[in-house]
């Protein structure tokens, strides 16, 4: 599955690299010249994306040979080599850049998602990614949030329902909302943001599985926790229904506004999913080096 969403990226990447050859590569080395390099972590973080860049690696040359010495999802220092490639020198420098751009993104987004989920461990939530990705790159995207201990929200609009303030006004209301839902509702989970105590009341429904509490403080988010709860209490949730490990039905998830300053409160909440658009849409890349250690 991996190969067969990463293999057309890794091929339009390469032509917008590549274009009509490498002119460099091809002016500055005899043929035949064969290499071995190391590709080196540069900072603490946390790797994924390996077998992409092996895969780039395969495109450009099916000569060259990629040896990973760590996997997906292992924390890196400083230093370390995660992978070495064998081959001919040239098609070893021509496919370096878009190998070292996809993995440095995916290491990036792997390594920020293990910061949150450390500082919320020792609680019960989990951390969710979010549909703000880079286009196009998006299974890559959540790939990687998962190597670094994160789970996927939904991965498109198809696969979750989720009424969010919009589609509120636009259908008339919340309850109108979720009337029309159910009357074509498919085998998909339910989710509804709600902005107040009154609306979290109003979507309080048997129908509904998850409550979206955004862009709230921490002491808003407590008083939802506590009236999902109540509303538990005396509604018994069908079991049937309930994901695995859930401890109340409809689950609370927050989000907005979420940093590694503020999520360790929001965790301490009682919510069961914290979700980060930033994740995605704000991690750093992962310094990566590739470096030739021989020559021959």
């Amino acid at each position: 599955m991996l190969e067969q969403i990463a293999l057309p990226l890794i091929k339009w990447a390469l032509s917008e690299d590549v274009g009509q050859g490498d002119i460099t590569t091809l002016n500055t080395l005899k043929s035949g010249v064969g290499a071995r390099a190391s590709i080196v972590v540069k900072e603490r973080g946390v790797i994924a994306g390996l077998e992409i860049a092996k895969l780039t690696f395969r495109e450009v040359d099916p000569a060259l040979r990629v040896e990973l010495l760590v996997s997906d999802g292992s924390a890196v220092e400083p230093g370390i080599a995660v992978a070495r490639v064998l081959g001919p020198a040239g098609g070893l420098l021509t496919g370096e850049r878009t190998a070292l751009n996809f993995l440095q993104r995916l290491s990036g987004i792997a390594s920020l998602t293990r910061r949150f989920v450390d500082a919320v461990r020792g609680t019960r939530v989990i951390i969710l990614d979010t549909r703000k990705t880079t286009p196009g790159m998006r299974y890559l995207e959540k790939y990687a949030v998962k190597m670094g201990g994160g789970e996927n929200h939904r991965f498109a609009l198809w696969d979750m329902y989720l009424v969010k303030d919009n589609h509120i006004r636009a259908a008339g209301g919340l309850t109108a909302a979720i009337d029309r839902i159910q009357r074509t509702r498919q085998d998909v989970p339910l989710e509804v943001e709600v902005e107040s105590l009154t609306q979290l009341r109003e979507a309080l429904r048997p129908e509904v599985d998850r409550i979206l509490v955004d862009n709230r403080p921490v002491e808003e988010v407590l008083h939802a926790v506590a009236e999902v709860d109540r509303w538990c209490a005396e509604h018994r949730p069908d079991p049937r229904l309930m994901r695995k490990g859930a401890v109340r039905r409809p689950e609370v998830e927050v989000s907005g506004g979420i940093t590694l300053d503020n999520v360790r409160g929001y965790a301490e909440t009682g919510a069961d999913f914290i979700s980060v658009g930033a994740l995605t849409h704000s991690a750093p890349a992962l310094n990566l080096s590739l470096e030739i250690e021989d020559v021959g």
